[in-house]
């Protein structure tokens, strides 16, 4: 099988030009995101040739040193993201929600990479792209789970002030909420399996194939990472809320 057709820069150029059709939607349906639009995909742009150019030089140049840095700035600008959107959290929540992305992206990572493909962690051509979508969709999860953890605790705060004054545990309290976040955390990654394969084919997928590789391993490539994805979003989820809710009350079971 041939390799993907390379674009040149003027035929790259014209997948730009989808975006006037976005532009006249909103414009039409009197969405005030044009100057965000725009500076988005700006900046999508810029980062992805720069990274591009990065990985190019990373990957003919391989270096566990690189890799290991690559990782790390992955990880602290996906839990900066998490963080700079709830400033509302106290400091060991916040300890708790970075050490959860932390622990659960490179404990999945390193199993897929070691375990499951036999290569090392610090081989960039596997560890860096798997990185990326197992710690990003860990940091889309957490971040749907903690907005929906403090907005329901927000909607409900009569309920636990009347349940607390019943004398019910702050722990029985913030456990359903938390219970509910994960669900909702869950809910994109497994609607995405579900249409997968029938409505959708996943990007992972599509790029292996139109390099070149067999239909079939692209599959079980897919599969496999779909299943990280999945694990690394629950647990990551998970440990975050069961670990940082713990840091709303204090040992005289009241509210911070």
């Amino acid at each position: 099988m041939k390799g993907a057709v390379e674009l040149g820069i003027m035929q790259f150029s014209l997948i730009y030009l989808l975006l006037i059709i976005v532009l006249i939607i909103m414009k039409k349906s009197k969405v005030n995101q044009t100057r965000l639009l725009l500076v988005a995909s700006l900046r999508m742009s810029v980062q992805l040739v720069i990274v591009g150019y990065i990985l190019q030089y990373v990957f003919k140049n391989p270096n566990p040193l690189f890799t290991i840095i690559f990782l790390i700035l992955m990880i602290a600008f996906s839990i900066h993201r998490v963080l700079e959107s709830r400033k509302g959290l106290n400091n060991k929540f916040k300890i708790a929600i970075g050490a959860s992305l932390t622990f659960s992206g490179l404990f999945i990572l390193i199993f897929f990479v070691t375990v499951v493909v036999n290569k090392s962690i610090f081989n960039p051509q596997y560890t860096i792209p798997l990185a990326g979508m197992i710690i990003g969709n860990a940091m889309t999860g957490v971040n749907i789970a903690i907005k929906t953890f403090m907005d329901d605790l927000s909607h409900e705060k009569s309920k636990i002030n009347t349940l607390l004054n019943l004398g019910v545990e702050p722990k029985d309290i913030l456990k359903p909420f938390a219970n509910n976040a994960l669900e909702t955390a869950l809910i994109p990654t497994l609607n995405s399996m579900l249409g997968m394969g029938i409505i959708f084919l996943p990007g992972m997928m599509t790029g292996q194939m139109l390099s070149g590789t067999l239909p079939t391993t692209a599959i079980m490539y897919q599969i496999a990472i779909m299943i990280a994805i999945c694990t690394s979003v629950c647990l990551t989820v998970f440990l975050s809320l069961n670990l940082g809710y713990k840091s709303l009350y204090n040992s005289r079971k009241q509210f911070l």
